[in-house]
């Protein structure tokens, strides 16, 4: 059960509202939304955007959905109506940037090149509105063999000023690349570097992926997960390792805890696989993890990977999920000020 209360507070003369309900319980939005990413927009809403799916029948390439309170969604249409010229098909992974200077926002997905030989890439798309149309830019960014290209994470450095982009799968390292201030071309004079490489945790690193860096008092943590995301053998987790500089080196939960496990996310009674997360902070400063994962119960598991949250807490220098696990009970709702009459 929810339990309710409203708070209204008046502040320089515009009414607020702090909060109308006390708490929630996972999952936050029950149909398919993979690999999802959650921004703040510039009019005031979050903005969820997640891997194709197909909604009542019709192919959405990047689904997008928005909400004022982080638990309560409604499906905004397909942000990437309009198909690249160079990729046909799987459209995973997006990750969304807004460029207050250029008063613009930033569409990093994959999409799989209609040549084999090519396999995935990594493309930038623009939009002046979080909810798109976004538009291509005509060329992708990266392309590569198989599925290593995948997952993008654009990252401005809150210390440096510097740009960059994380990304990587396809039993390879995960890499970072600073960008131009342009945000659809890496720096001249610039290479991949590998930051974290598979193969060295237990139970889930036999592939990693689903890069998302978050700065937190000093540290830059870059949250991953692996093995397998999907199917009937779905094994997957959330790993962390962290640094003192955006581009490494870092250091593996795992790895200073000498037990080579470096997960913080795990799987439980009710929910199978939670992994590809992003993360968001509250307006009373509380980070929360954003993520996908397959439900137990039949009456969703054949919904595919739903979104659920849970509180990101820090203790001793890293993060972590007080559980360990999906949350399973009712928590307190994230605390957003929002306007009464914020407008659609």
């Amino acid at each position: 059960m929810m339990r309710y209360s409203i708070v209204i507070v008046v502040m320089l003369g515009v009414m607020i509202r702090l909060s109308a309900q006390v708490t929630f319980t996972n999952p936050v939005y029950t149909s398919d939304f993979a690999d999802p990413t959650i921004i703040r927009g510039h009019d005031g809403w979050f903005y969820a955007y997640g891997t194709n799916t197909e909604i009542n029948n019709i192919l959405y390439h990047i689904q997008v959905a928005k909400s004022q309170d982080l638990v309560h969604w409604e499906i905004a249409g397909d942000v990437l109506p309009i198909k690249p010229t160079w990729a046909d098909k799987d459209f995973w992974a997006p990750h969304v940037l807004y460029d207050a200077v250029r008063n613009q926002y930033y569409l990093y997905y994959s999409g799989e090149s209609p040549d084999d030989k090519i396999g995935k890439c990594i493309g930038v798309a623009v939009s002046k509105n979080p909810a798109g149309p976004f538009v291509d830019i005509g060329q992708p960014l990266v392309c590569g063999e198989e599925f290593i290209n995948i997952d993008p994470m654009a990252f401005d450095d809150p210390v440096t000023g510097k740009k960059y982009l994380y990304w990587g799968s396809g039993f390879k390292p995960i890499k970072v690349q600073e960008l131009n201030d342009d945000r659809v071309s890496f720096k001249v004079g610039t290479s991949p570097v590998g930051i974290v490489s598979p193969g060295k945790d237990v139970d889930y690193s036999r592939l990693i992926e689903g890069a998302w860096v978050h700065h937190h008092d000093g540290y830059y943590y870059l949250l991953y997960s692996g093995d397998n995301c999907c199917g009937d053998k779905a094994n997957y987790a959330v790993m962390v390792a962290r640094s003192k500089k955006a581009t490494g080196p870092f250091e593996r939960l795992g790895a200073v805890k000498k037990d080579n496990n470096s997960a913080i996310l795990v799987k439980n009674d009710a929910w199978l696989a939670p992994g590809h997360n992003s993360v968001v902070t509250d307006d009373a400063g509380q980070d929360w993890i954003i993520y996908h994962a397959i439900a137990r119960d039949a009456a969703l598991k054949d919904k595919g990977r739903v979104m659920l949250i849970d509180k990101l807490q820090y203790k001793n220098g890293w993060p972590f999920i007080k559980t360990g696990t999906p949350g399973i009970k009712p928590q307190p709702i994230p605390t957003i000020r929002k306007l009464i009459n914020n407008p659609k």
